[in-house]
């Protein structure tokens, strides 16, 4: 039977190189399938990894409905054998709805990746409801890592080299509107929680006021 699967973990653990790679395996083996994505780093209609890997895609707005993209590709004797779908934390719950359709009606595997929190770590309304709904959710080995070296469980965004936990939730990283520069990082648990950035931790490195045990580094634990 189909399932609705969740890929999920922060930045940099390789959600998109492995939603590329899973559709290359899938057409390998002459399975076709649709590619969905949503505020791409690199623009509309994109599924890209920051290896570099890319492939076009389905950009899905505001008023997309998925069961009506593929029951329109059925029957105009198109085949859809899966659907993988990329930036699901941006899709509404209404879509993520559609998505469980498909899955139970229609019996076609759905493969979601996206980010489960957002700056503030507060659910992204998508991912919320894929965790309420999804047959499983893994979340992802690849570990990214904070600037200290622990494994980083947390998105933090930084303006203009500031990191904020206030704004609105959705705004598209490595990008700038000529008045402030936007980036999101990665960062551990204890160090969101004292708003210390790369960028803080780096100023305060410099600071002839600050000592190195004032940084307030994580361990990083040994390896098994």
């Amino acid at each position: 039977m189909a399932e609705l699967v969740f890929f999920s973990g922060t930045m940099d653990c390789g959600k998109s190189t492995l939603a590329l790679q899973m559709d290359h395996n899938h057409r390998a083996r002459g399975r076709e399938g649709l590619i969905f994505t949503r505020l791409d780093r690199a623009g509309d209609s994109v599924l890209s990894s920051r290896l570099g890997l890319s492939t076009g895609a389905v950009e899905v707005h505001e008023q997309l409905d998925f069961w009506e993209v593929v029951v329109a590709q059925l029957t105009s004797g198109g085949k859809v054998d899966y659907l993988i779908c990329d930036e699901a934390q941006f899709y509404s719950p209404a879509q993520v709805e559609q998505l469980a359709r498909i899955v139970d009606e229609l019996d076609i595997e759905v493969y979601a990746f996206g980010i489960m929190a957002d700056f503030r770590t507060q659910l992204f309304p998508g991912s919320q409801r894929l965790v309420e709904l999804a047959d499983r959710t893994q979340v992802l080995q690849v570990a990214a890592l904070c600037w200290c070296g622990a494994r980083a469980t947390h998105n933090a965004r930084v303006v203009d080299g500031s990191m904020v936990v206030e704004g609105e939730q959705v705004v598209v990283g490595d990008t700038t509107d000529g008045t402030q520069e936007v980036e999101y990082e990665v960062l551990c648990r204890r160090h969101h929680m004292r708003r210390m950035s790369s960028h803080a931790a780096h100023a305060a490195a410099l600071s002839a006021d600050v000592l190195p045990f004032d940084l307030d580094a994580c361990p990083v634990p040994p390896r098994a």
